[in-house]
């Protein structure tokens, strides 16, 4: 193993382990603020309630979220320095949007929130919510404008002397293809996620018979939010493998394992043997599938990865240019696989639990919260199938991973740096699933206690409080 085996192994660590935040907190702020919105048209303090309840889980998350971001930016400048180098001056601008506009909403009106429950008028405070689930939302969609970047270099010029990527249209790294098709995909994989956290949190508490006029409007939002994802991520994942196949035709070909051209490509669910395309046998597969994820025609063409890895060979100069297959092929399954578990415990709840009924199976209640796990396994699977199937480039068809690594810096810092934030990362694993298990089995505030503090006080000279 070498310097840059290493390198990549720590930032697929952090970045997978940073997303395991990001979903939860893009969905919980919208559910918060739904939540506090039915409050504030019906009065009715089961709401209130339920919005002091989820708002607590919303910041542990959060506050996680923050801190392992901050990671991912000092990785660039410890381990991809020459990355960072050459792609700084287009990377920098839509991260500087991110946190100028984004962070600093959230940050600012998160605080709002917590500390004007009873400073400001009721309108107003909902106002702050929506305004950071807002946030969370242009936080997303500039890092993904970022990221669409390395998937498909737009708005840019190749400085020859310098030997960098330099920005020269904002607006087209802004509205890059595969940033507007990312973005809606990524969006409705955080509200899958949120609402299946919202089912299974609330079903630990029905499996308890405990504050159910609370937990019971929640578990239907949950599971409309989860239904909902559920149907958005089919659609904008179809529009979203179209916009692949046309800027990186290699992931396409590498999330089946095809490496002949192919009319009528099918979609093989499970494959027995190798992926080499020698000896792999595909045993349940769909005719026409993945012509069809691809181009939009069950007929369509669909390239091989031998015929892109001998174009590219042209192109680029020898050396192979295709991910490596069973890893590409099996994230691409999984990552489908969970996501449709999730939904398809969503189903289940909402029929065993429509109009008042309680399930009474001692194993329902279990497995529906074990099921919690599924999206987020969905979710790396896909960041791990975007960021391998694009290798060996880091920035596709300009600057390869082997090249962006830090020149500097030896196999013996980044193994100690690997070890120390995994480390640290378990410890903080720990502590976030702890606080997060401990307030999510509390249950929501008693009605006295929800009520207390809500609403702008006579008192000038009263301390803000901290509803947390």
């Amino acid at each position: 193993m070498d310097v840059l085996d290493l390198a990549r192994m720590q930032f697929g660590v952090t970045t997978v382990y940073h997303f395991l935040f990001v979903p939860v907190t893009i969905g919980l702020s919208l559910l918060v603020a739904i939540l506090q919105t039915l409050w504030r048209t019906t009065r009715k303090t089961s709401y209130l309630r339920a919005t002091k309840f989820w708002g607590k889980l919303f910041l542990i998350n959060i506050a996680m979220g923050v801190v392992t971001g901050i990671v991912q930016e000092f990785q660039f400048g410890m381990n991809w320095s020459a990355y960072s180098r050459f792609v700084g001056d287009v990377f920098g601008a839509p991260l500087a949007f991110e946190a100028l506009v984004a962070f600093f909403l959230e940050s600012t009106f998160i605080g709002v929130w917590i500390f004007g429950w009873d400073r400001l008028k009721p309108s107003l405070h909902l106002a702050c919510i929506w305004l950071v689930a807002f946030g969370t939302l242009a936080s997303a969609y500039f890092i993904l404008a970022a990221n669409a970047f390395m998937q498909n270099p737009v708005g840019y010029q190749l400085n020859e002397t310098a030997g960098r990527a330099e920005l020269t249209d904002f607006s087209a790294v802004i509205t890059n293809p595969v940033a507007l098709a990312a973005f809606p995909h990524t969006i409705f994989a955080a509200w899958l996620t949120a609402g299946t956290i919202v089912v299974a949190v609330s079903g630990y508490h029905f499996m308890h018979r405990r504050d159910l006029d609370v937990h019971r409007p929640a578990m239907r939002l949950g599971i409309l939010t989860t239904l909902v994802g559920g149907l958005g991520l089919i659609l904008s994942g179809d529009s979203l493998g179209k916009v692949m196949t046309a800027t990186q035709p290699m992931k396409m070909a590498a999330a089946e394992a095809l490496y002949q051209t192919t009319y009528n490509a099918p979609f093989s669910v499970l494959t027995i043997g190798t992926l080499d395309g020698s000896h792999g046998t595909p045993i349940i597969e769909i005719p026409g599938l993945l012509s069809y994820l691809a181009t939009g025609s069950f007929n369509g063409e669909v390239q091989g990865i031998n015929d892109l890895n001998a174009e590219y060979q042209a192109l680029y100069g020898p050396g192979q240019y295709m991910p490596y297959i069973p890893l590409t092929y099996w994230s691409f399954r999984a990552m489908i696989g969970f996501g449709m578990l999730a939904v398809a415990m969503a189903v289940i709840v909402w029929w065993f639990t429509r109009r008042g009924r309680l399930p009474r199976h001692r194993l329902f209640w279990p497995v529906a919260m074990w099921m919690a796990v599924t999206p987020f396994l969905a979710n790396s699977a896909g960041w791990i199938f975007t960021e391998m199937g694009r290798q060996p480039w880091v920035v596709f068809s300009l600057y390869e991973t082997s090249e962006a690594v830090s020149p500097r810096v030896g196999l013996p810092t980044v193994a100690v740096s690997f070890i120390g934030f995994t480390l640290v990362y378990l410890v903080l694993a720990v502590v976030a699933l702890k606080l997060f298990l401990k307030y999510a089995k509390a249950g929501p505030p008693s009605e006295e206690a929800a009520l207390a503090g809500v609403g702008p006080s006579d008192d000038p000279d009263k301390p803000m409080a901290f509803a947390y």
